[in-house]
């Protein structure tokens, strides 16, 4: 079982507009709601790949019981605390024509001290029977930013595995509490490590840097494919993953959809290097259509011979 925790859970309308431009009245050819936020795109795509999950999190008001309905529809099991306040709600315009995806996002409800020790509560119970739990995306609002490395150190000392997607703050905080492994993308791991990669041996570099940090395992997700640092026992394991070129009609979600692929090769018992080829190609899979965590498995399966993995070597750091 894998448990995902999305704390700042959102209703994502997204409104396919061709030819978007900002300041005029537009007819959007295809609107269609879908429960959001990163955990819960990661267990959209476990669900696709036949991985056993249950998400959990916070969900409020009429948008929270749109959110918990549409996971029902779905399939996706999900146990949420009800909490006082309105969930968010999310748009997204998508241009098909230019490719180009437009995101506003409201900043979540506010959520008391007593809610969240009732999610700790629950998180507790559900983690029993988990291999993974994957604590995922923003923080709501007045939460402190310690609160995912809070979670990771409660379960750690579960012996549970525990996995962090989210930013700036909250991802330092939970990097420095030993999880198994973080999933960020380029941009939240230069925040992370306080520099830009401008090549490959930034890149790789950086690997060992977030390492360095607290995280046991560390994937670096870009837009072309990944870059990991596994270990596990004495071995360790340094690779570079690329994506076979496809035709992208929306990236929004893909570096959910890559962990996803990720663990659910882990849990059916696949090496990490096979793990991380077919994260890749369920990542790029996921581009080939609008929505997060939606993909078609048997695209994945195709483009997994495609994906081009390389060892690459330990970058010792100056100083």
């Amino acid at each position: 079982m894998i448990v995902t925790v999305t704390l700042n859970a959102a209703i994502d309308r997204t409104l396919v507009v061709p030819n978007f431009q900002p300041g005029q009245r537009h007819r959007a050819s295809v609107g269609f709601p879908s429960a959001g936020g990163k955990g819960i795109n990661v267990a959209r795509a476990l669900k696709r790949l036949g991985a056993p999950v249950v998400c959990t999190g916070l969900a409020g008001g009429r948008t929270g019981t749109l959110l918990v309905e549409e996971l029902t529809n779905e399939g996706i099991l999900n146990d949420f605390v009800r909490i006082r306040a309105e969930s968010r709600t999310s748009i997204a315009v998508l241009d098909p024509t230019s490719n180009a995806y437009t995101e506003i996002n409201e900043w979540g409800p506010e959520v008391s001290a007593e809610e969240l020790a009732i999610l700790r509560e629950k998180l507790a119970y559900l983690a029993q029977r988990a291999e993974f739990v994957v604590l995922s995306g923003s923080l709501p609002r007045a939460v402190d930013p310690s609160f995912y490395g809070e979670l990771v150190r409660e379960l750690n000392r579960g012996q549970l595995l525990t996995v962090v997607d989210s930013e700036g703050e909250p991802l330092r905080l939970a990097v420095e509490a030993e999880p198994y492994l973080v999933s960020p993308n380029q941009r939240e791991a230069e925040a992370l490590v306080g520099h830009e990669f401008v090549d490959q041996e930034d890149l790789a570099a950086g690997l060992d840097e977030i390492a360095d940090l607290g995280a046991r395992n560390v994937l670096i997700t870009l837009e072309t494919g990944c870059y990991a640092l596994l270990r596990e026992d004495r071995a360790e394991v340094r690779v570079r993953a690329e994506a076979p070129r496809v035709e992208p009609i929306s990236g929004v979600g893909a570096g959910d959809t890559l962990l996803a692929g990720f663990l659910a090769a882990r849990v059916s018992g696949k090496p990490f290097e096979d793990a991380v080829r077919s994260a890749v190609a369920v990542g790029a899979a996921s581009v080939l259509e609008a929505g997060a965590g939606r993909f078609d498995p048997r695209e994945a399966s195709r483009l997994t011979p495609l994906v081009q993995l390389e060892h690459i070597e330990h970058v010792a750091q100056e100083g």
